[in-house]
């Protein structure tokens, strides 16, 4: 029986994204959405790619671009790798590529121009990495950095009461244009949280993967999820964007 599985932000944790999707059961018939920052953090970016361009020609995936895969994304156009990308985990990300024939590394940048800005799925669902700002969804965003960057919907869900219907004059209007919304960027960390964390109808899958703590994945449906181990037990040597 297919799923739709959801996975948060990976951040060159190749090893932790192996381990969930064992976990998760995933087979070729489920459909796996990836909300985006692949790269930067940990020491396997590349490896990340090459995997899931692989992976993406044996089942249906769907992949959202993240800040940080943009940054690598003109990196790997350019060549310029800005001093804030680097400082941010990029030089990571950078170190991971040294091996590479320029071929591959076309491929790759190949891989990072076909993402998606977000998904909207047939039951009104929304994937996307960061938020949208426009109160008519995203594709009425003046700026679209707004859909890798943006953090006031999440914030915007988790300073919501509660007890707040939807049929409530008071109810964020942004948050009525979707049934579901699924996003990654802000760690759920940040709120005191270490599993994919619910907020009115906002679905925050970014657990830290890049910092000390583990990669989500959960099928959209039931909200069964799983988890890798946390990052730094299996990259001891390492400290990922810490």
């Amino acid at each position: 029986m297919s799923r739709t599985l959801v996975i948060g932000d990976i951040h060159g944790g190749f090893k932790a994204l192996q381990q969930v999707l064992e976990r998760a059961g995933v087979t070729e018939n489920d459909q796996v959405i990836f909300l985006g920052d692949y790269v930067d953090g940990w020491s396997e970016s590349s490896e990340v790619i090459e995997f899931l361009t692989e992976l993406s020609e044996k089942q249906e995936c769907i992949f959202i671009k993240g800040n940080h895969d943009a940054w690598c994304e003109d990196w790997l156009a350019s060549g310029q790798s800005p001093h804030v990308w680097l400082f941010n985990g990029g030089r990571s990300t950078v170190e991971s590529y040294k091996d590479y024939l320029p071929e591959n590394l076309d491929l790759h940048l190949e891989f990072f121009q076909r993402m998606k800005n977000y998904y909207i799925d047939d039951q009104n669902r929304l994937f996307i990495h960061a938020g949208y700002a426009s109160m008519h969804g995203p594709e009425r965003d003046v700026y679209s950095s707004n859909y890798r960057w943006d953090r006031t919907l999440w914030e915007t869900a988790v300073a919501m009461d509660k007890k707040l219907q939807r049929n409530s004059a008071l109810y964020p209007k942004r948050l009525l244009l979707y049934k579901e919304i699924f996003i990654g960027h802000t760690p759920t960390l940040d709120i005191g949280i270490t599993v994919p964390a619910n907020k009115a109808n906002v679905w925050n899958m970014d657990t830290a993967a890049a910092y000390t703590g583990a990669l989500s994945i959960m099928d959209v449906d039931s909200k069964e999820f799983w988890q890798s181990d946390p990052l730094p037990s299996l990259y001891p040597k390492e400290k990922g964007r810490n």
